[in-house]
């Protein structure tokens, strides 16, 4: 089971994830809404020192394909998240541009419909991140709502796609055992089930994974 702790905000916020068995850092980039967010030159250098100790996703909200390329250039993430839907051309392009460099399509589950959506990147990405977002508001929210969404709905996504599914949106230490056991993913993602006042908890995030750890020894 994957563990991606994300927001992270500083290279001490990282040092501390990677410690008590983060497997991903999520690293957040210029966003519409949503916590955590970060210039890409802060993103650059967290990912840059802590890189050679945990693998690093880079969160975006750019939908064209020379904006993504640039943010990628400048960043050297191990994989790009995408938090709002991109045109299906646009996986290839990058692709292309980055052999090496992981997609990762982001899923807002809101309805049945969610289920389709995950469908039709069976072969255009390698793996999907189901969230509590709603990119159809006027002000886009692509993450970060600390709200859960509808597992079952989730769990046939998991059970339909030949992708790595992550599950995120409003996980915690007292919920992750339920999560993972209805819905099975890949991996697991939360930001704020893990701080307190916007801070990373050490404690919170202890009992996260400790959660998560024995998940896996049952």
């Amino acid at each position: 089971m994957q563990i991606k702790i994300c927001c992270i905000q500083s290279i001490d916020e990282g040092i501390l994830a990677i410690k008590h068995g983060a497997d991903i850092l999520g690293l957040v980039g210029p966003m519409p809404s949503g916590p955590g967010v970060l210039s890409l030159d802060e993103i650059e250098e967290i990912s840059g020192t802590l890189n050679h100790l945990t693998k690093s996703f880079l969160l975006t909200s750019a939908i064209q394909p020379d904006d993504l390329i640039k943010e990628v250039e400048q960043v050297k993430p191990d994989a790009l998240q995408l938090v709002d839907k991109v045109d299906v051309a646009t996986y290839a392009i990058l692709k292309e541009r980055f052999p090496k460099l992981e997609l990762v399509q982001v899923i807002h589950v809101l309805d049945e419909n969610s289920i389709e959506e995950a469908k039709v990147l069976d072969d255009l990405v390698d793996a999907i991140l189901l969230d509590s977002g709603n990119p159809n508001k006027k002000t886009k929210v692509l993450g970060g709502t600390g709200k859960k969404h509808d597992w079952s709905i989730s769990k046939k996504i998991v059970e339909q796609s030949n992708l790595p599914v992550f599950l995120a949106g409003g996980l915690n230490s007292e919920n992750v055992k339920d999560a993972i056991s209805q819905v099975k993913p890949f991996g697991v993602d939360l930001c704020s089930g893990v701080r307190t006042n916007g801070k990373l908890d050490v404690v919170k995030l202890k009992s996260f994974i400790e959660n998560v750890r024995a998940c896996e020894r049952n």
